[in-house]
């Protein structure tokens, strides 16, 4: 690390507990190489998160030794939903509950206090804009792709020409509240799943830590009340059945494949929209043993159904440096701003 003299710009990715920081230099080299993360204060309001992240901004800078002056641009992300310009959903969302987020412009705000242009983008936007330039390197701005993010929710992102697609609201991508077909993916029996957008059989409502507390596991632990996850509170449950997959409980299994076989539906469906170069897979749910992961991704892209002329070159792939990701990912975004692209 340390100042090279040379132009750079900075990426902050907001999320509910911490905000995560990275620095890139305009030739293309990022300076951090771990996380830079302090609190991201988003439960004491919007005033107080965004001296949060000006804090995080100028720790970055002074943990790789480059002058302020140095810095061309911002790129910040923060969890969904919000416009393509940063203006938190009136809505609001999990991480920004209070109403004071509600319709908060968030970009607006965070560029007036450090005085620099900032560029947004969600964080399921950004993880698949990085995983896109990481996987396709000089290639990037020929390729297209297609990624989706599993976590609490479903998030994703498609990238065209090497850039994110933003939508006219900015909310091109949110493959979670996808419907997926449910016919062959469900056990006969088995409730439809609602997602907690009110959706019901959307993508979400089967792929998300969400939905496997509260739709998928009570289904298999009703039909198997021996298994010791059943004695646990549902919580705790759902953060237990990674672990036990890993190993090869056959009911994590059943689960985790229920789980990626309707991501191989939510892919057939971008394969018709679309028509990407790849398909990337993030988040907790491929943050494990190599097996685990590999038969994870290999089951949605069994069932993701291409036709052949897709399937010659089409690749699978697991969007890389989960906890890095998003901020990398704005980062590679203002720096298409900077040397002169559409907005990211």
């Amino acid at each position: 690390m340390g100042s090279t003299g040379m132009p750079v710009v900075v990426g902050l990715d907001n999320g509910g507990t911490s905000n995560n920081a990275t620095v890139l230099t305009v030739d293309g080299r990022f300076l951090v190489d771990g996380l830079r993360e302090i609190p991201s204060e988003v439960g004491d309001g919007p005033e107080v998160a965004v001296e949060a992240l000006a804090r995080a901004f100028d720790g970055v800078l002074a943990d790789t030794g480059v002058p302020r002056e140095l810095v061309r641009a911002v790129g910040l992300d923060t969890p969904g939903p919000a416009s393509a310009t940063g203006v938190i959903s009136s809505r609001g969302s999990t991480n920004f509950a209070q109403p004071a987020w509600r319709g908060y412009d968030v970009r607006s705000a965070l560029e007036r206090r450090l005085g620099l242009p900032v560029v947004y983008a969600n964080d399921g936007n950004a993880a698949a804009l990085y995983a896109h330039h990481v996987h396709f390197g000089a290639d990037a701005a020929a390729r297209s792709s297609v990624s989706a993010i599993v976590g609490t929710g479903l998030g994703g992102g498609v990238v065209e020409a090497g850039r994110v697609v933003g939508g006219a609201a900015g909310m091109a991508g949110e493959f979670g509240h996808v419907h997926v077909p449910l016919d062959g993916l469900l056990e006969p029996g088995q409730p439809v799943p609602v997602c907690a957008c009110g959706f019901a059989g959307d993508a979400e409502s089967v792929a998300s830590l969400t939905a496997i507390r509260r739709n998928l596991l009570p289904y298999w632990l009703a039909r198997h009340p021996e298994h010791p996850l059943a004695a646990e509170e549902p919580g705790r449950a759902a953060r237990l059945l990674r672990d036990l997959g890993e190993r090869g409980d056959p009911l994590a299994r059943q689960v985790f494949g229920q789980q990626a076989r309707a991501l191989g539906r939510l892919f057939t469906i971008a394969a018709n929209f679309t028509d990407p170069h790849a398909y990337f897979v993030g988040g907790g749910v491929v943050e494990a043993a190599p097996e685990f992961r590999d038969w994870f991704l290999a089951t949605v892209a069994e069932h993701t159904v291409l036709r052949d002329e897709q399937r010659a070159v089409a690749r699978f792939a697991l969007v890389p440096d989960r906890d890095m990701a998003g901020a990398r990912g704005v980062a590679i975004a203002a720096l298409d701003r900077v040397k002169g692209g559409a907005p990211a």
